[in-house]
Parts: C-alpha cells; sequence; structure tokens
C-alpha cells in the first residue's frame, strides 16, 4: 500500500508537467513560414507617423523590425524577451513619464511582446508613442 502511495506521489507532479509542456505548446502563437509583405508603422510623440514596407521571411515581429529599413529600436532585454524602450530616437520610459510604445497588429492589441508576436502576410503594424 504505501509503495502504491509513493509511486501515487511521484506520477502527480509528472502527470502536471507534462499537460504544462503540453498546453504550451497548444497555446503558443502560430507562425507562418515563408515569404511575407507587411507594414510596420511608426506614430512617434510628435504624433507624426512613418511608413515601413517589409518584404521578409521573419516569423515574429522583431525580425521583421530588424530587416525594416530605416527603422531604428532599443530596449531591455528580460526573461520575456525585448522591451522596447526607443524608436527612432524617440524614448518612451514609464518611469520617468508614464510613457510606452504601443503595439497593435491589424487594429488589434498584440497579444505578445516583438520576439513572440508572430508575422503573417499583410500584418499592419502600428507602434505608437503612448502616455
Amino acid at each position: 500500500m504505501k509503495n502504491k502511495k509513493k509511486l501515487l506521489l511521484l506520477l502527480i507532479p509528472v502527470v502536471l508537467i507534462a499537460a504544462l509542456v503540453a498546453g504550451y505548446f497548444l497555446l503558443k502563437p502560430k507562425t507562418a513560414k515563408g515569404s511575407k509583405n507587411i507594414e510596420i508603422r511608426v506614430v512617434d510623440n510628435a504624433g507624426e507617423t512613418k511608413v515601413y514596407d517589409v518584404n521578409t521571411d521573419a516569423e515574429y515581429l522583431r525580425q521583421a523590425m530588424e530587416e525594416a529599413k530605416g527603422l531604428t529600436f532599443s530596449g531591455d532585454e528580460s526573461d520575456y524577451g525585448l522591451m522596447v524602450v526607443e524608436i527612432n530616437g524617440v524614448t518612451a520610459d514609464y518611469n520617468v513619464d508614464q510613457s510606452y510604445w504601443a503595439f497593435y497588429v491589424n487594429d488589434e492589441y498584440c497579444n505578445y511582446g516583438v520576439d513572440s508576436q508572430p508575422v503573417a502576410d499583410g500584418d499592419v503594424f502600428r507602434i505608437e508613442y503612448t502616455k
């Protein structure tokens, strides 16, 4: 009887871990392989918009941003990926003035960071300085 309890106590964490791993793979954002044409619109702190047409094989937004000619950006790396702080020389710092860069895809707020936001053919991304 004691051996069955020990076995059960060992099996429960294994089953839970397997369920978490399976859930991650089932719920993670789906990516599209191959060539894509996307648009990235950056709205700065003065309300001016710059548009970048990008032809890319990127699966995620960060790589597509890196390929956009004339677009510069930087930020802080974390366990969750890059937190964009500066775009085209304009810094958004929530700790200073409650500003940040808001990311949208096809007019919907992005649910993922730039390192995990999928890119699909025809997507329009808007990156907007927000206070």
